[in-house]
């Protein structure tokens, strides 16, 4: 098994007991939330399925779509860039950067620049990037990746918090006051926005009619930042359009209902034009974008308003955490969206699910999240991607399941095993035991029952 596979990240994850309870807890009473927010809201269903058929015009329709967008956000000012892949994303960035003579830049939280690794890209190049947001900030001074999109140190407690900022920020040993550290927090960040030139930003819905584009924060240090800087560049996937600035109503509605189960962010912040004297740039990514769009059974995916309503109820994600996933969009969602990029590498995702549909069902946008876990899975073992071991292990029930005998013969001696000498299955060589308790054999199978009670 791979160190990167996410069978062994949860199993060490699942090392600290108390931990996987809390953030399992944690996490359940945001769903929670979700769920008394949407409950308020009589026509909810009515939005998500909005919500769903004008992210299906989009997708049908993407290339006049973001023609138009670019049209009107050139007229708007806004210098536009496209990029086929991460890479060429990042040389983007770099390259604006470089022709400003900027080599600290400050940035809000952007799930899309994550996946194309930019902070270790401008590292390398001597480009000093703080993450504001406060979540990223802990993260990043911890030398993490996020592990959630919405809230992405919620693997930490406050204490853990305490420390890195002790470490890194200066403050007092054993002081884990959120209070007192978010204090702490801003004023370290303060300094950064009012001395930082560059600012990046994420897009969480660009309209295709305006040419603007909207940031949704509860922090405000989007806003700080961008409004600060004499060069904002803003990054978005090509699949965050919506056609018509109406229809910003529906999805600001069950973003953050979906997300934390507030009525709406704090902050929705509209950019359109830069101010005088302020360059504006924004960087269309596909980065497998179109690929996933041609593939019939995926192409849904791309509906994602990257809320994590699938990561608060997902039982696998509350109890593995989303290092687990090693990839910058964790949970049942990242598990369709990664192995696009790389099948290989991201094999084992699809199967790190139950397929118990929670995810589809709370997905504001009518993905169908658990359809596509167990498609993923059929197309990942079509493809020779499924470890060896569990092939073997699939053909060997395939051929035990198609024949009576076998199957009842095998049945029959489980059951004696269990029942006379359990230590032959509770223990660590059975991968099931490690994760729960056996249950306790029956006396006899179905078969046997039922012949015995069938009149």
């Amino acid at each position: 098994m791979s160190k990167q596979d996410h069978a062994a990240l949860a199993d060490a994850f699942n090392k600290d007991e108390s931990r996987v309870d809390w953030h399992d807890q944690t996490l359940w009473f945001v769903r929670e939330k979700r769920d008394k927010a949407v409950n308020k809201v009589p026509e909810w269903e009515w939005l998500r399925e909005t919500a769903s058929q004008i992210k299906n015009n989009v997708l049908s329709n993407l290339s006049e779509y973001l023609t138009q967008f670019e049209a009107q956000a050139v007229q708007n000012g806004v210098v536009v860039h496209w990029a086929a892949d991460a890479n060429e994303h990042n040389e983007i960035v770099y390259g604006l950067l470089k022709k400003h003579g900027v080599d600290r830049m400050v940035k809000s939280k952007s799930m899309l620049t994550e996946e194309c690794h930019l902070n270790e890209f401008l590292a390398e190049k001597g480009v000093d990037v703080v993450d504001t947001d406060l979540g990223e900030r802990v993260v990043q001074l911890a030398g993490e990746p996020p592990s959630h999109i919405v809230l992405p140190c919620i693997h930490k407690k406050k204490e853990e918090i305490g420390e890195i900022f002790h470490e890194h920020l200066g403050t007092p040993a054993g002081n884990a006051d959120p209070q007192f550290l978010t204090h702490a927090a801003r004023l370290h960040l303060r300094e950064k926005f009012l001395t930082r030139k560059a600012a990046l930003t994420g897009v969480n819905f660009a309209v295709a009619e305006t040419g603007e584009f909207v940031v949704c924060t509860n922090e405000g240090n989007a806003d700080m930042g961008a409004h600060l800087a004499d060069i904002h560049i803003a990054c978005m996937g090509i699949e965050k359009l919506i056609p018509e600035r109406k229809h910003l109503g529906v999805f600001l509605r069950l973003l953050t209902r979906s997300a934390t189960g507030q009525p709406v962010t704090t902050y929705s912040s509209h950019f359109k034009k830069p101010r005088p004297g302020q360059e504006m740039h924004i960087v269309l990514v596909d980065n497998g974008r179109s690929t996933q769009l041609g593939k019939k059974d995926f192409r849904n995916s791309l509906k994602c308003i990257r809320c994590a309503a699938c990561f608060n109820t997902c039982p696998v994600y509350r109890r593995s955490g989303g290092h687990s996933y090693h990839t910058a969009v964790a949970g049942p969602i990242g598990s369709i969206l990664s192995p696009n990029l790389d099948m290989k590498k991201y094999a084992d995702l699809p199967f790190a699910s139950t397929l118990c549909g929670s995810c589809s069902n709370v997905c504001p946008v009518k993905i169908d999240i658990h359809d596509q876990l167990y498609k993923w899975r059929q197309v990942i073992v079509q493809e020779g991607y499924a470890p060896v071991a569990k092939k073997l292990m699939m053909k060997t029930m395939t051929w035990v399941l198609s024949h009576p005998s076998v199957y009842h013969t095998a049945g029959k001696a489980g059951r004696w095993f269990m029942l006379n000498t359990p230590f032959t299955v509770n223990n660590g060589l059975n991968p099931w035991w490690k994760g729960r308790e056996m249950p306790e054999a029956p006396r006899e199978s179905f078969g046997q029952w039922y012949k015995r009670n069938r009149k």
